[in-house]
């Protein structure tokens, strides 16, 4: 009977050093494209890497491969959306939804102002449903099809929607991770919302100020003759209406009330295949070119095909083209490809200890309650680079430093907003998180293209990491609070 062995801090460190080794050599030889393929041969030689220092350190295959499959399950309900997320794309553009957005969004929204209104709106909307992901796969969209149709650009848009939708989701008490973190932490969740309001806040009202600052910079003349014919053309294309922006209005009152995001996804494609079906009749005909079936029929096909394969446009304008030609779950592939490729590595690291050796060396830095507090900020951005998934990055440090938090005489609140400052803002910033390749994939926009413009993602962090450098807002432990027997 094989013994298992501790890993050493040199063991768990292999296969982090052989993975940040081949993602920088991936980025330096596929650029923005590395997402497609190279990053996820990077992930499964690292995890095979990994899995030969967990054998040799006396873990079974058996074990090591049975925490692949329970981490890869765990990024199910990810990839489910995903999926649909795909479908609704689709739906949506062909149902004259997506189009609807942009025709109205560029009546309304002013290009000096553009950027930071995006980021306003995004944060309202989640900030009321609780949902980054939500808001990315509606509003998202339909704000870079703007940017594209004012000629602004969609990297700076892809930094203005998930800063703002991070900032909404973080702070909404109908939010998965503002419920998880407080529940690890072991405090209530509108404590954790107050305690968080002093680094979330500065730092959304930074991010909104360079939004600004960038939108009143940049030369915009010359963009009214090509918003004009923008508008001509999605009015030519698609029967144009507010009644269009239904599908929109389901989705955010079926979050609002809670539904599970997979069945508020479903629901949300369906409505576009109605408004389709009802509205844009001509066009579904025109997808599915099949002279041979009868109109109903094709129909059919046409939505159909703007499920799985996305909508393709077919106007005088190559850039509207290429704004509208998207979606389909056949879109969502590679992402789930790279995914699976993430967790499993992370699973890897998980079942063979050397998460937790990662996680044990980072609390040897441990000197002070400020120390503390930036070793949290730490963990958490690293398990979203090691593990690919925003909730394992909350649970693992959470659990592990709760003990830590109370010894120093720190109030679990103070947990509970570091896990929410470093793991849930910095997962988007990840090409390998489910969060990052999400956001890429819906978005249309590479992770490390956006990355510069989250202005608030990487701010909030920084800002936390300030706030306990300099021992501010750092809440003692009550008097009467004490350490349960589980916890000693």
């Amino acid at each position: 009977m094989n013994k298992v062995k501790q890993p050493s801090l040199i063991d768990a460190m292999i296969p982090v050093v052989t993975l940040m080794a081949m993602l920088a050599t991936a980025v330096y030889l596929f650029s923005f494209d590395s997402s497609g393929g190279a990053n996820q041969i990077a992930l499964i030689l690292s995890a095979c890497v990994a899995m030969l220092v967990g054998i040799k350190n006396g873990y079974k295959w058996k074990d090591i491969e049975e925490g692949m499959v329970r981490s890869i399950g765990l990024a199910t309900p990810a990839l489910l959306i995903l999926f649909t997320v795909g479908s609704l794309i689709g739906t949506w553009i062909l149902s004259g939804t997506v189009p609807a957005m942009i025709y109205y969004g560029i009546q309304v929204l002013h290009p000096d102002y553009f950027y930071a209104a995006s980021c306003l709106l995004c944060a309202m909307v989640a900030l009321s449903i609780g949902s980054s992901w939500t808001v990315a796969g509606t509003l998202g969209i339909a704000l870079i099809g703007i940017a594209q149709a004012m000629g602004l650009s969609i990297e700076i848009t892809a930094g203005a929607i998930i800063s703002g939708a991070y900032f909404g989701d973080k702070m909404s008490p109908m939010s998965d991770t503002t419920n998880l973190a407080p529940a690890v932490a072991g405090t209530d969740i509108f404590s954790h919302i107050r305690h968080m309001a002093w680094t979330t806040v500065p730092s959304i009202i930074i991010a909104m100020t360079l939004f600004l600052i960038i939108g009143l910079t940049q030369d915009t003349s010359g963009l009214e003759a090509n918003l004009a014919t923008t508008e001509q053309l999605l009015d030519t294309q698609f029967n144009v209406g507010p009644h269009l922006l239904l599908p929109l209005l389901v989705v955010i009152y079926l979050a609002y009330r809670k539904m599970p995001a997979f069945p508020t996804v479903i629901l949300g494609t369906l409505a576009g295949v109605v408004c389709a079906a009802l509205f844009q009749f001509d066009g579904t005909v025109a997808l599915a070119g099949e002279n041979n079936l009868s109109q109903p029929m094709a129909l059919i096909k046409g939505l159909w095909i703007a499920m799985f394969n996305g909508y393709v446009a077919n106007t005088d304008d190559p850039i509207l083209n290429s704004l509208l030609s998207r979606g389909g779950m056949a879109s969502m592939v590679t992402t789930v490809w790279l995914i699976l490729a993430a967790m499993a590595f992370g699973g890897v690291m998980e079942a063979t200890g050397l998460l937790n050796r990662l996680l044990q060396g980072m609390l040897s830095m441990v000197k002070s309650s400020s120390s503390l507090v930036i070793t949290t900020l730490v963990s958490g951005i690293g398990a979203n680079l090691v593990t690919g998934d925003q909730y394992i990055a909350i649970i693992l440090p959470g659990r592990m430093l709760r003990v830590e938090f109370t010894r120093a005489n720190l109030a679990p609140v103070n947990l509970s907003r570091a896990l929410e400052d470093s793991a849930t803002v910095t997962s988007p910033l990840v090409p390998w998180n489910t969060c990052g390749a999400f956001m890429a994939s819906t978005l249309g926009v590479a992770t490390l293209a956006y990355l510069p413009f989250a202005f608030f993602n990487y701010i909030c962090p920084l800002v936390s990491a300030g706030y306990a450098w300099f021992n501010i807002k750092l809440l003692p432990l009550d008097e009467d609070t004490e350490l349960t027997p589980q916890e000693v």
